[in-house]
């Protein structure tokens, strides 16, 4: 779950971004949406269901609430109907949590805004009511295409007409001309599906890659040799038309199909042997450059732009948070055509990193109260592989290992204990500091020479006393 709190004189970004490479799938959208207005929860302010960004836009900017995971929601204009009513019987802050922007700031300068979100129990029930209410209308529909037996359709590809059962037609396609779109039994709205698909072959566009053609022969051809006469399955624009995605809520048929239940019945025990970790990858802050190696990364940022984010922290001192705010910040401030170092605006992304460069803004970073704000807790990516990278500056456990090895350590001969306890330096150490008597352990195996003050403190391994480096244990 991902959300922006952006304040209302900048660029609104409503749900998360995404890298190219890599989008969000969200809900399959239910065929007869478009016809029902989206109705704002607070005021008569209504919108076309198509214009939703308007509305969420509307939302946060005059009534300062952001709704959660708003693409997954089933049934849209029912989920905000049903929270118009319950925000008229109830003040607003029973059902949302309060986030306060700027905290750090003057008290004139702070906005609160309300999150309304699945971890309410009773929206969390509505969601899946309205996802369950969604799939009996989705299987109803589908019963009544396979037992209909007035289906009329040309085959797009050699014009052969079938009647019938619509699986007269897919089995023909996928049997005659290799193009499957799968079994008829696991598609809806087969009907919408085929005027899609043949309104990009109309188009002289490729069913696969997209690309358009200047006449239907050569299409024909490149679909021919390229194995081409297919969907492409990242193609979310079809997802609407299988079953699959409208099983469980929030997922997508590639989720789905990727648990295998199989392990739960054959074995209870939890077995990570086979598990392969997918290498997550980083994308460059300026530009489009990416490598699952994250040190690659950064040495990159530092000899092509000149950003050492390393640099940063030291010289900033900056916490593990603060760095993921400092990314964020930087991300969103590039997104929305503006310099982090000087806040002007730009025509577009590329023209501010043109003046980073020319300027010389790239290490040039504003007041820290810019930028350390709540709001950038969260990403303006949500597969942004750079967060993975960060590490907290106190945690950097080679630093203290290499520094412990600068230490010298020295063994005691250990073969006659009363001379050692007689003459131990411990013990010169516990009359000067007027110590009580303190039960000493069988031996005293090593201590490092080390100088300057002595602090006592309880042994870490048993229940005897250590002064400093020098240990009894």
């Amino acid at each position: 779950m991902i959300l922006y709190f952006i304040h209302p004189d900048r660029d609104s970004i409503l749900e998360p971004l995404c890298f190219p490479d890599d989008s969000a799938p969200s809900a399959p959208s239910h065929s007869s949406a478009g016809s029902e207005p989206l109705p704002c929860v607070f005021c008569p302010e209504s919108v076309p269901s198509l214009d939703k960004d308007v509305l969420l836009k509307h939302m946060l900017m005059q009534h300062k609430l952001v709704i959660a995971d708003v693409r997954l929601i089933a049934d849209l204009p029912k989920y905000l109907s049903y929270w118009k009513g319950r925000f008229l019987e109830q003040p607003i802050t029973e059902f949302c949590s309060v986030i306060r922007t700027n905290s750090t700031g003057p008290v004139e300068k702070q906005e609160e805004y309300f999150l309304l979100c699945d971890v309410l129990s009773e929206d969390r029930t509505l969601r899946e009511n309205l996802q369950q209410k969604r799939l009996e209308d989705v299987l109803d529909q589908q019963q009544r295409e396979r037992e209909d037996c007035s289906f009329q359709r040309l085959c797009m590809f050699c014009s052969e007409e079938f009647t019938g059962n619509r699986s007269t037609l897919l089995n023909h396609m996928a049997k005659e001309h290799a193009f499957s779109i799968g079994l008829p039994d696991n598609i809806v709205y087969c009907n919408q599906f085929l005027d899609t698909l043949q309104s990009k072959v109309d188009n002289l566009q490729c069913l696969y890659c997209e690309k358009s053609f200047r006449d239907k022969t050569t299409l024909k051809d490149h679909m021919r040799k390229k194995a081409h006469r297919r969907i492409n399955a990242s193609n979310h624009q079809y997802d609407r038309f299988y079953i699959i995605n409208y099983l469980e809520l929030g997922k997508s048929w590639e989720e789905v199909q990727s648990e295998d239940d199989r392990e739960l019945l054959e074995d209870e025990d939890d077995d990570w042997s086979d598990w392969e970790a997918h290498p997550v990858s980083a994308v460059c802050l300026f530009c489009h450059h990416q490598s699952e190696n994250m040190d690659l990364i950064h040495t990159h940022m530092k000899e092509t732009h000149g950003f050492d984010l390393h640099q940063l922290k030291a010289e900033l001192s900056l916490s593990f948070y603060q760095q993921v705010k400092l990314v964020n910040f930087i991300r969103r401030q590039i997104h929305q055509s503006r310099c982090y170092g000087c806040s002007q605006s730009f025509d577009s992304p590329a023209d501010v990193l043109l003046h980073i460069n020319a300027e010389d803004h790239v290490m040039k970073l504003p007041d820290t109260s810019a930028w350390d704000q709540p709001q950038y807790y969260f990403p303006t990516y949500e597969n942004d592989g750079l967060l993975c990278s960060l590490s907290d500056s106190e945690e950097n456990d080679g630093n203290r290992t290499a520094h412990g090895e600068d230490v010298p350590v020295l063994a005691e001969d250990v073969s006659n204990l009363r001379e050692i306890r007689q003459t131990s330096v411990l013990k010169q150490l516990l009359k000067r500091r007027k110590l009580p008597t303190l039960l000493m352990c069988k031996s005293v195996r090593f201590y490092n020479i080390m100088g300057g003050a002595v602090t006592w403190r309880p042994c870490c391994s048993c229940s005897c006393w250590a002064a400093g480096s020098v240990r009894l244990c």
